[in-house]
């Protein structure tokens, strides 16, 4: 690998500068709120890139450090650093005022978020930077995106991986490289507003069940484990102890209602709270809490989750079904993008290469970059460093991008350049990326190893969208619906209570579903990731939408896939990773709905109130 020979120079867009604080953080475990800060690291920059201040420490967290093979951060080295109680207001005078910047800047700001909630405080930051979604995209000539990696790209030396005053020296190179890169190219960085958060509370893990759910408790019958409970309203002792000993017992205790509830407890049966009016819907049979108590004393034996599972009995199994919302008058057909095959006699391909569509009507658009799929290029979304090849249809003349395409000197085509059968010119510097992924096209199916690692399926869209895009991921049973709301991730509930789902957020136009596949419990044969526009607007308004599935972080894409809906819809289903057997799948899917997320949430059995 060439690196440069000179150090980058600092960017001079106005729309650039700010005050920035680089972070840091060594961490004992990967969970915000259950894990601890062990280690912070920050270092200041002005507008100008100059740097102004500079503050590392080690901090005792009061719990187990974790995994010290990889931080080296053992209990003795850590017994007499102080506490970020005593740090805290060093850390807060950094952070306020400044855009805050970080390698994967969730994870930062969340554990900073959580030790600021530990000393009834909460972080001061009004804005982000995440350098790894920057470089998504940027799309620089990497292999990944992981911050060794890019440090070689931008010619910084890396000395300790993992230590978090490297790191964030590393990462002030890092953002410097990342800035020209992004002024050359005319990106708007992904700045992410952070509003002030106090809802920040300890980790509390749902204790898993170790039983498969029975079904419901039939009238004048037993409990048995592995049966879902939920409870509503007040009780005579504690609710904390009520559920301990539900636990204790084997149940499933749940903090929602759904048609896989065993049985609902309650003292006041004609109250009008939503579990209730759920539970009547469904036909979820009701006891009092003395009932229950007598009933808990004789829970029947359950069945073990790992043991066989019965597969449905249509020919063709629940995973390898095609993907629909929850059955319903609630949810109606699909409209779907067209795919357009390449023209008889076009004999080329253009696999490898990545092809940016501008102008032209939605449909016109999402036709061209459904051909330029199916010669093999991937279709992007944005201009990158990895766009190779830019189709130009009418009025796409006028796009803001174009002065920097032509000073990129980046093949310009029209329409008929998708049609004819000869070959494409030679590839340009910017050249195609390795590490691209493999080119999904709508309805394709991959096969996803098992690594022992989350993937994330990222979405990104175009930037200056006028309109509000919501990620969204829904865990569901073998009957397509959730076993309950929490199985509903979304901007309000952004992670499932045992932390296998979760929704990431890195940038105005970049969200992400991270999912520990592994983990999932056995109940859970599908995980629908969807997208829903906020308002009035479609994704006419938005355009193609592109995907990218990954294992790890900053680790480069197994797949991607661009998906057009047609112009009216205003919830798109993105993709699904399914159940195959003792393996998981990924599926392109692409499908979208005129109606909101509202009924597209009710149509998986989320109970959604008006």
């Amino acid at each position: 690998m060439t690196l440069p020979s000179s150090r980058p120079k600092w960017p001079t867009l106005p729309d650039y500068f700010h005050d920035w604080v680089l972070v840091d953080v060594e961490t004992s475990g990967l969970r915000p709120g259950r894990d601890r800060v062990l280690s912070l690291a920050m270092l200041t920059l002005d507008a100008q890139g100059h740097q102004t201040g500079e503050f590392s420490t080690v901090l005792n967290p009061g719990c187990d450090p974790g995994p010290v093979h990889i931080h080296g951060l053992t209990p003795e080295r850590l017994a007499d650093a102080p506490t970020f109680e005593e740090v805290a207001p060093q850390v807060g005078a950094l952070l306020s005022s400044r855009v805050m910047v970080a390698h994967n800047a969730q994870f930062d700001y969340d554990f900073l978020a959580h030790e600021f909630a530990h000393v009834r405080s909460w972080a001061p930051v009004s804005r982000r930077l995440c350098t790894l979604a920057l470089n998504r995209l940027v799309g620089p000539a990497t292999s990944d995106l992981k911050l060794g990696t890019l440090a070689a790209h931008y010619g910084v030396r890396q000395e300790k991986a993992h230590d978090a005053r490297d790191d964030v020296r590393v990462l002030s190179g890092i953002l410097r490289g990342s800035l020209g890169a992004a002024e050359r190219l005319g990106l708007s960085l992904p700045l992410l507003e952070c509003p002030p958060r106090q809802d920040y509370r300890p980790y509390v893990p749902k204790t898993p069940c170790p039983y498969r759910n029975p079904g419901r408790m039939k009238s004048g019958g037993s409990l048995v484990q592995g049966m879902k409970i939920a409870i509503t309203g007040d009780t005579q002792i504690s609710r904390e102890e009520l559920v301990a000993r539900s636990v204790a017992a084997g149940l499933n205790m749940m903090t929602s209602v759904s048609g896989q509830t065993s049985v609902v407890v309650t003292n006041d049966p004609g109250a009008a709270s939503g579990k209730l009016r759920r539970a009547a819907d469904e036909g979820v049979p009701l006891v009092d809490e003395p009932t229950y108590l007598r009933l808990l004393g004789n829970v029947q034996p359950g069945r073990a989750k790992g043991t066989a599972r019965r597969r449905p009995a249509a020919g063709m199994p629940a995973s390898e079904t095609t993907a629909q919302p929850g059955p319903g008058p609630s949810v109606p057909a699909p409209r779907t993008a067209m795919l357009v095959a390449p023209t008889a006699g076009t004999a080329r391909s253009l696999t490898g290469r990545r092809v940016l569509v501008l102008g032209g009507t939605h449909d016109a658009a999402a036709e061209a970059r459904a051909r330029a799929v199916a010669l093999g290029a991937s279709a992007a979304v944005n201009l990158s460093a990895s766009v190779t090849d830019v189709v130009v249809l009418p009025g796409g003349e006028a796009d803001r991008r174009m002065p920097r395409i032509t000073a990129l000197g980046l093949p310009v085509h029209d329409a008929d350049w998708l049609l004819a059968p000869t070959p494409p010119p030679a590839q340009s510097a910017a050249g195609n990326q390795p590490g691209t992924g493999e080119v999904l096209v709508r309805g394709a199916v991959i096969d996803l190893p098992g690594t022992g690692t989350a993937w994330t399926v990222a979405a990104t869209w175009r930037q200056q969208t006028v309109c509000e895009v919501d990620v969204v991921a829904f865990a569901v049973d073998a009957q397509e619906h959730v076993a309950g709301d929490e199985d509903f991730v979304f901007y309000g509930t952004p992670e499932h209570p045992d932390g296998t789902v979760r929704l990431a957020t890195d940038g105005p136009t970049e969200q992400a579903v991270i999912t520990d596949l592994e983990r999932l419990p056995l109940e859970i044969h599908r995980v629908v990731i969807a997208a829903a526009i906020d308002g009035t607007a479609t994704f006419s308004d938005v355009g193609a939408i592109e995907i990218t599935a990954s294992c790890g972080i900053g680790a480069a894409p197994t797949a991607r896939a661009t998906l057009d809906a047609a112009t009216t819809e205003r919830t798109m289903i993105l993709a699904e990773l399914y159940r195959r057997g003792e393996s998981w799948r990924l599926r392109a899917v692409g499908q979208g709905y005129d109606h909101g997320l509202a009924d597209l949430a009710r149509g998986y059995g989320v109970d959604v109130t008006d």
